[in-house]
């Protein structure tokens, strides 16, 4: 059901940018319907509606799932680099700030087109903790397998194929970084 949603919606986005893009002329800025724009705009986050309007179509439904997943709202910030000439065929980069309880992650996202699924995605959030790694590791990533250490200092927790968090010392406090990659 929920892939059905995903689907329905990235159809919904690129048909739209698709009719905006299309009716664009070569160094005129594209026109929008006021009821298409609308809807675009009720059902993306800005950073989607950034990625349109640069031409990456391709990725924006699946800009829209990550962003949303990893908490992009009004409150977060976000610089997105577009690359020149092909929006729409080569990777984008992403990164945010984005709030969260106890301060601020920094976001590092990353959007592949031409993927096997369509747009690839992979991301690093990344998290200040003023508790030791080990207090971090066992109170918020307790169920996950212990694997060890990349070498000596950062351990590494495994949330399964796509997700694995990293524990890294910072003064008296932990960095985690938690990587994950959409399939």
């Amino acid at each position: 059901m929920f892939r059905r949603i995903i689907l329905s919606f990235a159809v919904l986005i690129v048909l739209l940018a698709t009719q905006v893009f299309a009716q664009q002329e070569v160094g005129k800025p594209a026109t929008v319907p006021p009821q298409q724009q609308a809807m675009v705009q009720s059902t993306t986050n800005s950073v989607t509606q950034a990625a349109v309007q640069k031409g990456a179509l391709s990725c924006a439904a699946r800009i829209n799932q990550v962003t949303n997943f990893l908490g992009f709202s009004s409150k977060a910030g976000a610089v997105m680099m577009v690359p020149p000439g092909k929006p729409d065929s080569l990777l984008i980069p992403i990164s945010m700030e984005i709030p969260i309880e106890n301060g601020v992650a920094y976001v590092s996202a990353s959007f592949a087109p031409n993927q096997a699924n369509g747009c690839g995605a992979t991301y690093d959030s990344v998290v200040y903790w003023p508790q030791k790694c080990d207090v971090i590791a066992n109170k918020n990533f307790g169920t996950l397998k212990k694997i060890g250490a990349i070498s000596k200092l950062i351990n590494v927790r495994d949330g399964g194929v796509t997700t694995k968090i990293f524990f890294m010392p910072a003064g008296s406090g932990c960095v985690t970084i938690k990587k994950e990659f959409v399939l």
